[in-house]
């Protein structure tokens, strides 16, 4: 890659040292260079035949470097795109992802934008949830709760860089951050991957508390939604992120813990991603 000279070469070069190590190579190369040289993608393409200068090149392949070593591209380049919203990320919370918003998708379909209604969002880790909500519906109460200092102040940030500033931020573990409190919805996409899973190994660089619930894998989830139900409205509704493979299980706790109206939805990949109930009574 040191050979390169333009933009062109340079992202070529690079998406070739990617291709082992990345399912997007082309993509990661020219969201890498456009951070080194604070261009757009579509900025890169136009400028294709620029040359990029030697020290630019040197930052370039450090780069390149830390994500062949599996260093998430959003945390090379501070930011990641979710809900059309830029999101400040840090190794401090988890890279939000496209499935995700399947959870954003069903919450805005629960309730009528313009009526007043109160939503947690457990877990908020860089306010993804939270933000995307609070950006379709400003009139809707926001909360969002995390056991990290450090991954709240990230939310702090993005909630202030996009002047979405009528979200509540908590600190503690679940529902300790909001003692006695009840809402309409309840949001969550939990820590649900095994201690033994293989797949944590090639996210070893993400935070281990927003990936690693337990043993099976449904810890979280069944803290969730055993202490849930004391923190919604009569009618209110729990929606939960969770594992491709863990729908039939999630559905189980929610009908033992007296959840009804119980379905399951699919991410863009088909994968079954987001599971919903509603709770009638208060306890």
């Amino acid at each position: 890659m040191n050979t390169a000279t333009t933009i062109a070469e340079s992202v070529s070069a690079a998406a070739l040292l990617l291709g082992p190590h990345s399912d997007s190579p082309r993509l990661d190369a020219e969201l890498l260079l456009g951070k080194i040289l604070s261009l757009s993608r579509s900025a890169l393409i136009a400028r294709s035949g620029e040359p990029v200068a030697p020290e630019l090149r040197r930052a370039y392949a450090g780069m390149i470097a830390r994500r062949t070593a599996g260093t998430p591209v959003a945390y090379l380049t501070g930011s990641r795109e979710f809900w059309s919203l830029a999101l400040k990320v840090s190794p401090a919370v988890l890279v939000p992802r496209p499935e995700t918003e399947t959870l954003i998708e069903r919450a805005l379909q629960i309730k009528y934008r313009d009526q007043p209604c109160s939503v947690l969002d457990l877990g908020t880790g860089s306010g993804a949830i939270a933000l995307a909500i609070a950006s379709e519906c400003p009139r809707w109460q926001v909360t969002g709760a995390d056991l990290s200092p450090q991954a709240l102040e990230v939310a702090m940030q993005n909630s202030a860089q996009l002047k979405l500033a009528h979200i509540e931020w908590r600190l503690g573990c679940w529902f300790d951050a909001v003692p006695g409190r009840r809402f309409d919805l309840i949001v969550a996409n939990p820590p649900y991957i095994a201690s033994a899973d293989p797949a944590l190994a090639n996210l070893s660089q993400e935070p281990d508390i927003a990936l690693r619930a337990g043993p099976t894998g449904l810890e979280s989830l069944t803290a969730i939604i055993a202490h849930a139900p004391l923190h919604l409205h009569a009618h209110g509704w729990l929606l939960l992120e969770h594992g491709a493979t863990q729908a039939p299980d999630v559905a189980q706790l929610l009908k033992l813990r007296g959840f009804a109206g119980i379905r399951t939805y699919p991410d863009f990949a088909g994968k079954p991603r987001v599971t919903l109930a509603t709770f009638h009574t208060q306890h």
